[in-house]
């Protein structure tokens, strides 16, 4: 007889995703309590965590699960790809927009622009220069020209940060960069990593036209080093769950907005 149902993909990964926050801040708990937080039964509980387990996100012991001390929320890649797919996704339909056959492109490291890199893969005459290495990955055996920009790699990011890189930006240009950015609040922009505050401003300068990559979880948070604000870029793409107050504070700053819907190409502000 075929079991019911579970939910989606998305659904199921939004699951775990929950649980692995849970995890994380209390550093151990108990598998049959976290169940009761979630309500899902104790059997789902386990597959969940197994699914987590095996993907090196934490440890799953006898009927407890417990964090790995050096998991943090923000550095997390391999959590960092699968949160949010539905929103990146969404954002990626509306960034290649702004990219043309033929032409040079830049790509940050964050994880909103992978979807977004997997696109790039079928643009005829492209070349792409990033510090980061899953997006060469990403675009591995595509017709892209791909530039790896080099500097001290940081594992959390899979990517490369400082001084060497931005100088080697100061002798590329490109039609677009593409950046991300890890918290917005008021308009103004944070990094928990001064390397990559650094890197981003490099990324804006070496291109004519630079565009802001943020799904809503990213809005209305702070990190250790500010960086200025989002008044260096042409637009802002973020996808429908982005708070109207946040928005409200990057049009004041004279920056156009473009927000990705599911499924939907939205026309250019």
């Amino acid at each position: 007889m075929r079991r019911p149902s579970r939910g989606s993909e998305a659904e199921v990964e939004e699951r775990r995703q929950a649980a692995l926050r849970h995890v994380a801040e209390e550093g151990e708990i108990r598998i049959a309590d976290l169940a009761g937080r979630l309500g899902v039964s104790v059997m789902t509980m386990h597959r969940d965590l197994d699914n987590l387990h095996e993907r090196q996100l934490l440890r799953k012991g006898r009927g407890v699960a417990t964090a790995f001390p050096n998991l943090t929320m923000e550095s997390a890649l391999r959590f960092r790809e699968h949160v949010n797919m539905a929103a990146k996704e969404a954002i990626a339909d509306a960034l290649v927009e702004e990219v043309t056959p033929g032409s040079t492109v830049l790509i940050d490291c964050g994880s909103t622009l992978f979807p977004l890199a997997r696109r790039l893969a079928g643009i005829e005459g492209l070349r792409v220069i990033t510090n980061s290495l899953r997006v060469t990955y990403l675009l591995a055996g595509s017709p892209v020209e791909v530039t790896l920009l080099g500097d001290r790699f940081y594992e959390d990011f899979a990517s490369c940060a400082g001084p060497q890189a931005r100088r080697e930006l100061k002798h590329l240009r490109a039609g677009v960069a593409f950046v991300t950015a890890t918290s917005v609040s008021d308009g103004r922009l944070y990094h928990p990593v001064r390397e990559y505050a650094d890197n981003k401003g490099a990324y804006v300068q070496a291109a004519d036209r630079a565009v802001l990559a943020v799904d809503h979880s990213k809005f209305g948070r702070t990190a250790t080093h500010s960086y200025g604000d989002v008044s260096g870029y042409d637009l802002l793409v973020t996808d429908a769950g982005a708070p109207e107050s946040e928005l409200r504070s990057v049009r004041d700053l004279g920056v156009a907005i473009r927000t990705g819907e599911a499924g939907v190409r939205t026309p250019r502000s």
